[in-house]
């Protein structure tokens, strides 16, 4: 990605999209299956209860929406962690993701801390 996009909706609609990809060229064994969909679970749903929050009936339900993608946003980080450690991928190659997760869990954390001051 050359361009940041700063829109949190694009981002993890992106976000998403990488995790796929990641997850089709894990290896085919019994372990990277189940951690696969682990992870097409978490870093997917990111973006799905960010989407959903945008149309969020009330304050608290926008805090809730987001806080869930906070808590799955931590999670993919995990599963990431994992893949590299376990060495289904070299870590070099999950680095821009690692980032961008840490990235987004860093904005998720400050909209989330915004909207309760508010």
């Amino acid at each position: 990605m050359d361009k940041k996009v700063f829109d949190i909706r694009a981002r993890t609609f992106l976000f998403s999209v990488r995790i796929i990809k990641l997850v089709d060229k894990l290896p085919r064994s019994i372990s990277s299956r189940a951690i696969a969909s682990q992870i097409v679970r978490s870093g997917t749903s990111v973006g799905a209860n960010v989407e959903e929050a945008q149309n969020s009936s009330s304050k608290k339900e926008f805090i809730r929406g987001l806080t869930i993608a906070l808590k799955e946003s931590r999670e993919t980080e995990y599963w990431l962690k994992l893949i590299a450690g376990v060495g289904l991928v070299p870590k070099g190659r999950l680095k821009s993701l690692l980032e961008e997760n840490k990235e987004l869990i860093r904005i998720l954390t400050t909209i989330v801390k915004n909207a309760k001051k508010n």
